[in-house]
C-alpha cells in the first residue's frame, strides 16, 4: 500500500473542551474541520498514522523518531490531567524508516530520547481523530534545525519506507501557523504574522508543495510560525504523487493561525 491521504492540521489545546471550558466555541470552524479530518481518516482505515510534531523531541542536527513500543500522554500541563491517551507505535515501519536513513547517511533515527511522553502537538490531533477512529498504530516524528529542503528529503525517505512495508498510512502534519497576528494575542502583533498565514494557506490550498521551499528563513522566524517544517516533511512524503486538495478552514481568533487541508487520492501517476 502507500500513503493514502495526508492532512494539514493545527494543535490548539484550547480546542479540547476539557481545556477550553467553553472558549473552544469561539473557534467552531476549527472544531468542525477537525471532525471532518477525523471522519476522513476513519473512512481511509489506515494501519498506521505518521504524525510530525514541532513539540516532539527536537534537535538542531538530528530528526528524532520516537522509540519504544508505546507511549502515553495527557493534558496535565493544560489543567486537564483526566484527558490522557496511550498509543502503540508501529515498530516495523519505524525501523524501516531508520534503516533507510542510516543507509543513506541521513541524520534521523530513534536515538537520544529526552521525553517519552506524548506532546500536545501529537495529543490534540489524536484527541479528535480518536473520536472517529482508533484502530491504528502511530509513528511520532520531531522536526530539526536542518534546512527546509532536508525536511522534504526526510519525507521522501518516509514514503520509501511505507512502500517497502506495504502499510496503509495516513500522514498528519501537525503545526500551528503564525503566532503573532493580534495585539491582544499571546505573542502580540507583527505584520509578518498575517502575511505568513495568507501565503501558507494559498500554497497548501493549491497543493503547491514546491513553493514551501521559497519561504525565507528570516521571514519564518519573524512570523513566529510553528508548523512549516512539519508541512515540508509531509510534502516530501507526498512527492511524486497526484493529490486532490480539499482546503478546509483557517482562522486566527486568538492571534495564532489554525489551518486545515486534506490531501486525498495519493496515487502514483
Amino acid at each position: 500500500m502507500s500513503i493514502v491521504s495526508a492532512y494539514m492540521v493545527p494543535h490548539p489545546p484550547i480546542a479540547v473542551p476539557e481545556i477550553g471550558r467553553g472558549e473552544e466555541k469561539k473557534i467552531q470552524p476549527t472544531l468542525d474541520s477537525y471532525d471532518t479530518v477525523a471522519r476522513h481518516i476513519a473512512e481511509k482505515k489506515p494501519d498506521t498514522i505518521i504524525l510530525t510534531s514541532p513539540h516532539s523531541v527536537m534537535y538542531g542536527d538530528y530528526f528524532h523518531i520516537s522509540p519504544g513500543v508505546q507511549a502515553t500522554g495527557s493534558f496535565a500541563g493544560f489543567r486537564a490531567p483526566q484527558v490522557s491517551f496511550t498509543v502503540d507505535y508501529d515498530t516495523e515501519l519505524r525501523d524501516e524508516i531508520c534503516d533507510i536513513c542510516e543507509k543513506k547517511g541521513f541524520p534521523a533515527g530513534k536515538d537520544y530520547e529526552r521525553d517519552p511522553y506524548l506532546d500536545h502537538g501529537t495529543l490534540v490531533p489524536i484527541y479528535f481523530i480518536s473520536k472517529r477512529y482508533t484502530d491504528f498504530k502511530l509513528i511520532r516524528i520531531g522536526l530539526s534545525g536542518f534546512s527546509l529542503r532536508d525536511h522534504v528529503r526526510f519525507g521522501e525517505f518516509i514514503a520509501e519506507a511505507v512502500k517497502n512495508t506495504g502499510r496503509r498510512v495516513c500522514f498528519v502534519g501537525s503545526g500551528d501557523l503564525s503566532h503573532c497576528q493580534k495585539e491582544d494575542g499571546p505573542y502580540g502583533y507583527k505584520p509578518a504574522g498575517p502575511q505568513y498565514d495568507e501565503r501558507i494557506m494559498d500554497v497548501m490550498s493549491r497543493g503547491a508543495f514546491s513553493e514551501l521551499l521559497d519561504f525565507d528563513e528570516d521571514f519564518l522566524r519573524d512570523a513566529q510560525e510553528c508548523g512549516h517544517r512539519s508541512f515540508c516533511i509531509m510534502a516530501g512524503a507526498l512527492s511524486g504523487m497526484r493529490v486532490q486538495v480539499t482546503p478546509l478552514s483557517h482562522e486566527a481568533t486568538f492571534g495564532v493561525g489554525y489551518g486545515f487541508a486534506i490531501y486525498d487520492n495519493c496515487l502514483l501517476p
